[in-house]
């Protein structure tokens, strides 16, 4: 491991686990990293509990099984439901990072905004059987302004006078074939990777490496801007290698402290003046849930029994076609292009919602292994045998919020520290099945138009866009949190990740996990300095 820069501090210093002035943010990644930036830049002391380590670029390594192994959150973890993912992953439900930085430094970089009707999901989509819909309690234009200021802070291409990455052999094959096939709306981006040197990030060099760690440093992430910077003011004490395990309160209700596990299993316990739960939707519903007590005997922050439910992934899958010549899709950025025509909602289709296309690039021992997990003899080596010649496409889409679909405590299975193990549940919703269908057909008319001799339709991965479990809701029998990303039931606690997100939308989901944690932290800086929190 390289130097590591949280030394300077002495993390677990009597004086600073007593300073009940702090807030704790329990987290690292796109809300957790963004929401430590923007409060110690307006002079708030914060600390950072992140389970895993402190990895630099110097630390990562270009190789896609390494890699994975190296930064991927492989804690114990069980999978029920009828999602095939129970099936062919059932340790891994979820793809996601397990260090500081979170899963901002594995991910392919995709930024569009959610649309306007996506904020209002139940009034534009009707009643939905099984499904829980709801609309969320903010609007596209309370977070506009804060889509903005996202978008500089990660250098999203095509946006605020930022030029376009190039296009690469992946994206032109997919671009052809959506213009024959009649669609208006694709371009190299929104992407947050820099096409030239932006905010002391370099250009890309187009090495098609930068989807797990991106050793360059082009691609935008919580490690390479918001942490450092955060760091720079003095206000933060980030603790890599610190598991939360409970978060206490006061007899009053408030949240006074976290309990945290460091990485020798020593118990600590920080107080906190304010506490910003942004774990992923697996581990924040998780900490709440493991929080209970004799005021909150389901969980904290759980009284109208919510913390968990509505679990979202995004409807996803991929379309791989095989072509007489080479296509060498993985020369270049991985997420290169994108096709949004589809993305609006238009029932007549057979569902609600929409999905964008996404150009995907896998090297060849994740294709081998995602491609068709369990495939084997020539239905795999024929495909494998022609990777050169192959161009790939993601397909994201909104997936319907259900309250079966959650995370739960599993307590027949414990992990490393003796801790029950979160229960991930999923089913898809019919409306799910309808719109993948109908996007891997959408995906053989584009590829088709340009003379592909095969097109395979890949089952879903494990997750990568968690989502949901403790949503937003101006009601508070809805949800978990308010407008803001408060507890309903708890003063001075916050959740600042996608688990707020009171519906999936179609798009990736990090752009609006970063404004979100802007505007929250905008908020937290002005009820802390009206005496509020």
């Amino acid at each position: 491991m390289s130097a590591d820069p949280t030394q300077q501090t002495d993390t677990h210093g009597a004086a600073i686990e007593h300073d009940d002035s702090v807030v704790v943010i329990v987290g690292s990644g796109a809300g957790g990293g963004t929401l430590a930036h923007e409060l110690t830049a307006r002079g708030v002391k914060c600390v950072v509990l992140e389970a895993g380590p402190y990895l630099s670029q110097d630390d990562w390594v270009n190789n896609e099984w390494e890699a994975f192994g190296q930064m991927a959150w492989l804690d114990v973890r069980t999978t029920s439901g009828a999602w095939r993912i129970t099936r062919d992953f059932p340790n891994l439900p979820t793809w996601i990072v397990k260090a500081v930085g979170g899963t901002t430094t594995h991910w392919a970089g995709a930024t569009p905004r959610f649309m306007e009707h996506e904020f209002a999901a139940h009034t534009t989509y009707g009643d939905i059987q099984g499904a829980s819909l709801l609309d969320w309690p903010i609007t596209l234009a309370d977070l506009a302004p804060y889509y903005d200021r996202a978008e500089q802070a990660m250098g999203s291409t095509h946006r605020h006078g930022r030029p376009p990455l190039p296009a690469n052999n992946n994206y032109t094959v997919l671009a052809n074939g959506a213009e024959r096939a009649g669609y208006t709306y694709y371009a190299t981006g929104p992407y947050a990777t820099n096409a030239e040197p932006y905010d002391d990030r370099p250009g890309s060099i187009q090495d098609g490496f930068n989807f797990q760690g991106d050793k360059h440093g082009s691609k935008w992430s919580t490690l390479v801007r918001e942490i450092p910077r955060a760091l720079a003011t003095g206000h933060l004490d980030l603790r890599p290698g610190c598991q939360a395990v409970r978060i206490t309160h006061d007899d009053a209700g408030a949240v006074d402290a976290v309990e945290y596990l460091d990485a020798a299993g020593s118990l600590h316990r920080q107080a906190a003046r304010v506490v910003c739960v942004a774990g992923n939707s697996i581990e924040t519903p998780r900490l709440l849930l493991m929080s209970d007590s004799g005021r909150h005997p389901r969980g904290l922050a759980n009284a109208a029994d919510q913390v968990g439910r509505n679990y979202m992934r995004h409807l996803t899958g991929t379309a791989y076609a095989r072509f007489e010549q080479p296509v060498r899709m993985y020369r270049g950025e991985t997420m290169a292009g994108i096709v949004a025509d589809e993305a609006r909602h238009d029932t007549s289709r057979g569902f609600a919602g929409g999905f964008y296309l996404e150009t995907l690039a896998l090297g060849p021992a994740f294709l081998a292994s995602f491609i068709e997990p369990g495939a084997w003899g020539r239905e795999l080596t024929s495909w494998m045998e022609a990777y050169a010649n192959i161009a790939g496409t993601w397909i994201v889409g909104e997936d319907m919020p259900q309250p079966g679909n959650r995370v739960t405590l599993n307590r027949d299975v414990q992990d490393q520290h003796g801790l029950p193990v979160p229960n991930v549940h999923y089913s898809d919703h019919p409306n799910d099945v309808a719109m993948r269908s109908y996007a891997y057909g959408v995906a053989d008319q584009i590829y088709g138009a340009v003379g592909a001799l095969a097109v395979h339709h890949t089952p879903p991965y494990p997750s990568t866009h968690n989502l949901g479990t403790c949503r937003m809701s101006a009601d508070p029998g809805d949800g978990v949190v308010d407008k803001w990303g408060r507890a309903h039931d708890v003063p001075n606690l916050f959740v600042s990740d996608g688990s707020q997100m009171t519906t999936g939308a179609s798009a990736n989901p990090t752009l609006t996990i970063v404004a979100l944690a802007i505007r929250q932290a905008e908020h937290i800086a002005q009820e802390l300095a009206a005496g509020n929190l």
